[in-house]
């Protein structure tokens, strides 16, 4: 373990807690590393007091993430951590810049005294656009740069040209970093593109099928004229682990003794096109015309809010009392979460419809039986089966959907460390309890709160006065009410 003299005495903006510092101490001046740290665990902390640390030998960094995450890092994580007497800017990567946007792109040509932090989202380099652009920064910062890629299982595919244009790119620079809390969420062979990434033959093959061959039991079939090769299980897997602990850091939340009791977080979710349109329908008529010709009007500010939160939301119901669904980015977040998450998950939502279609979708997915609803067409058998399966650590039941007026209260769902705020309730009280159903005796671990956020929606207001534990339904009787439906999610060119 490399240790920088520097190390336990730098000036850090927020203290590391032991777990990050002993990542840091491992892994601090190599030229490729993996921070393989669960979710809640801080490993966004870790790499930008990396960054910090090279600082004599660095002065760019491009930081990859999923569309969800990587404003967390621009809003949140950089302003948080990036220790307060080095200078650093922030360039956020837009595909359709407006001319303010496109003036900050251009910015990163200028000579900068300070750390740059670039960051992109790694669905951009599924375009030519967005390759040509990443391409760019390494080669001409790569030398004295750092790349991070977040969630790194977003370019576990070897086969993809997402994947193909990450590696390429990551390999132009003289630091890489990659970042997931669970880099096997299929099987072993997850690990092969991720550590490409980190270098050449990081894994010491020369191609992924040799790689496979090695860690892969293999079937030769045949079905008719056709023959095909079947996975059927894996060999040398202790082999690989052992590869793997040479160039990581790997820590999980029930391994952590010093992390705060709850961790709070975001996920920003873009809104569609129907969206924003019907968003912006009712946030300015009070009221909007759906295709199909059926009305949605809203006759009192809380009416109007609570139709706003359930466009977000990806429905919306008419005047008739018909819910009619709404294309959104949001379903596709939750599977995400829960392909980083390790462990049991609940996600609560206010809405019926959003408990039906998430169980549907999730059981698609990730198999029969892996996810139940608690809501109030839920049965009292169904109910307790549900709560007895979730409490069972031998269970398939995996994920809890409830709505928190019904299952917020008295339930004790403690094996639960990752809980989703699809749709809030506006009620405070409900908040409170709906936190607590796992956050009780029998917890033994830290728990991640995850709210799902439209930036420049009420979402941003809702989730705010939630967790400073403001009643929202007396915020809103005043003029703030106004302020909040001022909010245009349209403001800020979409960044993809």
């Amino acid at each position: 373990m490399s240790v920088n003299p520097k190390l336990e005495k730098f000036p850090f903006q927020l203290k590391p807690y032991q777990h990050q510092l002993d990542a840091l101490k491992k892994g601090w001046s190599s030229n490729a590393f993996a921070l393989f740290m669960e979710m809640g665990t801080g490993k966004s902390k870790v790499l930008i007091d990396n960054t910090a640390i090279l600082a004599d030998k660095i002065n760019f960094c491009l930081i990859i993430a999923p569309k969800g995450v990587y404003k967390n890092w621009t809003n949140i994580e950089l302003p948080k951590h990036m220790p307060e007497h080095m200078p650093y800017r922030v360039i956020t990567w837009v595909a359709n810049p407006n001319k303010s946007q496109q003036e900050e792109l251009h910015s990163v040509k200028e000579t900068y005294e300070g750390m740059t932090f670039f960051v992109m989202n790694i669905e951009a380099l599924s375009s030519k656009k967005g390759q040509m652009a990443a391409e760019w920064l390494g080669k001409k910062f790569g030398a004295t740069g750092l790349i991070a890629i977040d969630e790194s299982t977003t370019i576990k595919n070897p086969k993809a040209k997402r994947t193909k244009a990450m590696i390429k790119v990551s390999h132009l620079f003289n630091y890489r970093r990659i970042m997931t809390g669970s880099p096997v969420t299929q099987s072993p062979l997850d690990l092969y593109a991720q550590c490409e990434a980190l270098g050449p033959k990081t894994l010491g093959f020369e191609s992924y099928y040799a790689f496979q061959n090695r860690y892969a039991v293999i079937n030769k079939r045949q079905m008719g004229a056709h023959a095909f090769q079947q996975i059927v299980g894996y060999k040398n897997v202790e082999e690989l682990t052992q590869k793997i602990d040479q160039f990581s850091f790997r820590v999980r939340k029930k391994d952590t003794l010093d992390l705060p009791e709850k961790v709070y977080t975001v996920r920003y979710i873009q809104l569609t096109d129907d969206q924003a349109t019907k968003y912006n329908d009712i946030r300015n008529e009070a009221m909007t015309l759906l295709e199909s010709g059926d009305l949605v009007s809203t006759p009192s500010v809380m009416t109007q809010m609570l139709r706003l939160q359930q466009i977000l939301s990806g429905h919306i119901k008419t005047d008739e009392g018909d819910v009619v669904g709404v294309q959104s980015n949001r379903p596709d977040a939750v599977m995400d979460i829960l392909e980083e998450a390790s462990g049991k998950v609940i996600i609560w939502s206010r809405f019926r419809y959003d408990i039906q279609q998430l169980e549907k979708l999730i059981n698609s997915k990730l198999g029969p039986g892996t996810c139940g609803s608690y809501y109030g067409d839920t049965d009292d058998e169904a109910r307790a089966n549900l709560v007895r399966d979730f409490q069972d650590p031998d269970s398939s039941v995996r994920v809890f959907i409830g709505n928190p007026q019904t299952a917020g209260y008295g339930l004790t769902l403690t094996e639960a460390t990752t809980v989703i705020y699809y749709a809030n309730d506006f009620n405070l009280e409900t908040r409170i309890q709906s936190e607590d159903r796992c956050h009780r005796i029998g917890q033994k671990n830290t728990v991640t709160y995850i709210d799902l956020i439209s930036e420049k929606t009420i979402d941003e207001k809702i989730v705010g006065a939630l967790r400073k534990k403001i009643e929202i339904s007396a915020k809103t009787l005043g003029e703030e009410a106004q302020e909040w439906l001022k909010l245009d999610p349209k403001s800020k060119g979409a960044s993809t």
